[in-house]
Order: structure tokens, then C-alpha cells, then sequence
């Protein structure tokens, strides 16, 4: 079924009850996806989110102009669709489906994921046996199957400064490094973390719903970092816990914007920082994360110079122009903002 409108709109109107394949052996947890223009990926993951047979599923379109929302309503009609005229960014079009669920639990999946068979029965058994846990994270794959990390620390701490890309490559190396810091760990046994990636999240619905759900000023990146954080502030548990297996293809509607989405990236973890430090600290990790651009600038502009094959140093142009766009302060959406500004704003609002 289709529901028509903007946020606000569509959850002011009553569904109708979807009528599922595969009611017998139902799981009492709900499924939530967001997409945008990734239709044939959304196919192949709503048809194993069928095999496991949740007691709802809910699919946010965010205005796709790729033929997703029909294929939705031709392929899966169970499947509660809001079809946004807009796109209303990931965090808003979670809040949206969330709040049309009733089970306890709540699996959140990025659309270019595959569910494995046992993955919803296991992900809301672990909720129910770690009762502080308000979101736990299963073990995420590339779509080779090699391991793709998927906990982190918060950015702006000295453990994010260690387990950054620039200095990764060092770490995994390094055995005692490599062990200890969340982006390189073998990822081998459930621990509580502080974030987790937001590719595949359960969700215990009472504990997103006590803190307000998904911040939705985070367009994109992040705002599963920004819940992770007021959970734990609140008093709620990350855990991360490889009982589950989830393919993850990744960057599957980014990569259509690469460049605007590599700013988008920096601008939400700026905010990040703004909205969670004092702004002294907020400073001190701008000037950081304006040096760390300007070495990628540098580094990949040499690159461009040495690169012989065609598509690898058209990314790696790409990846300048991103880079100088974020140093001259250009937002995704082209205007323009600075640290400074931030800075200031950040003072203001407290």
C-alpha cells in the first residue's frame, strides 16, 4: 500500500491493514527501509526481509525516480509504502516509518542490504537478554563477503583521532593497535560500543521513543552517531554482536553524488562535534579536521598526476574537487558556512 505525501502527512493517515505471505511462524518484530533510487537493490533485499516473515514492514521512498515505489507496489504489496514527494534525508524518513510500527523491536536496514536467514529471531533475542542494550549491531559483510567495519568511536575523542582513515592503514599493522581500535578489531564478539553503523540497526522502539527518535536536522551521516550519543547519555547501552550476518553493498544511492556526499559527510560530523562539545573543544577539532583535508587535498592531487587508469583518477579528482570545496566552506546544497560560523552558533544556542 502507498502513502502519499511528506512526513507529517503520512503519518496522519491510517493504513490499511497489509495482508503478508507468510503469516504462519510470524516474528513479532518490525522492518523498517529507507531508499532512494536504489530499486533493484530494495527488490533484492525486501525478498529476504520475506523469508523471515516480520510482523511489519515498512519501506520509506524518498522521492526515487528510478521506478522503486512501483516496483514496490507491484512486487510486495504487503509492505506499508510511504512515498515522500521529497526527500526528507535518512534520519526523517526513519522517524517516519518508526513511528507507524508497534512491535518492541525495530530492525532499521539500509536498502542494499541482504537479511540472512535467523538474523530478526536473533537480533530481538539479544535485546530481550540485555535489557540497558537500546540499539544492537550485527556483524556487517561487503558484498565479497570481507569484513566491513561497523563500530566506532565518537568523533572529536583521542580514540577517533587514532581510528581515523589517514592513520588506519598504520594500525592494521600493528598488532596491539590493530586489536584494540573499534575500525581495525577482528569483530569476533558482542561488546558495547559506542556507535554502531546504521546500515543494519535493531532498535528497542521504547528506548528511540524516550529519546526523541532520530535527530532529522542530520540530512544524511551521522545521525546514527548523534542517537548512539544521547542514548548512552540518556543511560541506554550500544552493543555491537556478531550473531548476525547482514551483506552490505554500501554507498549504493551516495555514489551518485560522490562529491556532494563526501561534503555532506564532513559537514554532519562538524555538526556532530558543534551540537555535543563546548565550543572551545569544537575549535580545537575544526582546526584538526581542516589540516586533515588540506593533506588529502595535497595528497590527492599528486595522485591525479601519477594515476594511469581513466576511472580511478576521475574518483580521485572528484575526491579534490570535494575536498576543496569543503575548505573553501561550501555546504552540499552550495552555499556556504565555516568553522567559525559554527563555532558561534554553537555559543549562541546555549
Amino acid at each position: 500500500m502507498t502513502r502519499q505525501g511528506e512526513a507529517l502527512q503520512a503519518d496522519k493517515q491510517e493504513p490499511t491493514p497489509s495482508t503478508h505471505p507468510m503469516r504462519d511462524g510470524i516474528i513479532p518484530v518490525a522492518v523498517v527501509i529507507v531508499n532512494y533510487n536504489t530499486r533493484e537493490f530494495l527488490r533484492s533485499c525486501l525478498a529476504t526481509v520475506q523469508l523471515e516473515a516480520p510482523s511489519e514492514v515498512v519501506v520509506v521512498d524518498n522521492a526515487s525516480s528510478d521506478g522503486s515505489v512501483e516496483m514496490v507496489q507491484a512486487d510486495y504489496p504487503w509492505a506499508v509504502l510511504y512515498a515522500n514527494k521529497t526527500n526528507l534525508g535518512y534520519g526523517a524518513a526513519a522517524n517516519q516509518a518508526i513511528a507507524r510500527c508497534t512491535a518492541k523491536h525495530v530492525l532499521l536496514l539500509n536498502s542494499d542490504t541482504l537479511l540472512p536467514v535467523g538474523a530478526l529471531q536473533a537480533l530481538s533475542t539479544y535485546l530481550d537478554r540485555h535489557p540497558r542494550a537500546a540499539i544492537v549491531g550485527p556483524r556487517l559483510v561487503n558484498s565479497d563477503g570481507t569484513l566491513q567495519a561497523s563500530c566506532f568511536p565518537f568523533p572529536g575523542t583521542f580514540s577517533w583521532l587514532l581510528d581515523n582513515d589517514d592513520l588506519c592503514w598504520l594500525s592494521r599493522h600493528i598488532p596491539i593497535l590493530r586489536n584494540r581500535l573499534l575500525r581495525t578489531w577482528p569483530h569476533t564478539y558482542a561488546r558495547i560500543v559506542p556507535w554502531v553503523k546504521g546500515a543494519a540497526l535493531m532498535i528497542r522502539r521504547q528506548a528511540f521513543e524516550e529519546v526523541g527518535g532520530f535527530d532529522d536536522s542530520f540530512f544524511l551521516y551521522f545521525e546514527e552517531t548523534d542517537l548512539c550519543h544521547r542514548l548512552s547519555t540518556a543511560g541506554w547501552e550500544i552493543h555491537f554482536a556478531p550473531i548476525a550476518t547482514i551483506v552490505h553493498a554500501g554507498e549504493a544511492s551516495t555514489v551518485q553524488r560522490a562529491a556532494d556526499m563526501t561534503v555532506q559527510l564532513v559537514a554532519s560530523n562538524m555538526k556532530f562535534c558543534r551540537q555535543h562539545y563546548s565550543r572551545t573543544w569544537f575549535a580545537g577539532l575544526a582546526m584538526i579536521m581542516k589540516i586533515t583535508i588540506l593533506a588529502r587535498l595535497i595528497r590527492d592531487t599528486i595522485r591525479t598526476q601519477i594515476e594511469r587508469d581513466p576511472s580511478k583518477r576521475a574518483r580521485i579528482a572528484a575526491d579534490v574537487a570535494a575536498w576543496q570545496r569543503v575548505l573553501l566552506g561550501h555546504s552540499p546544497d552550495g552555499s556556504t558556512y565555516s568553522p567559525q560560523s559554527i563555532a558561534h552558533n554553537k555559543h549562541a544556542d546555549q
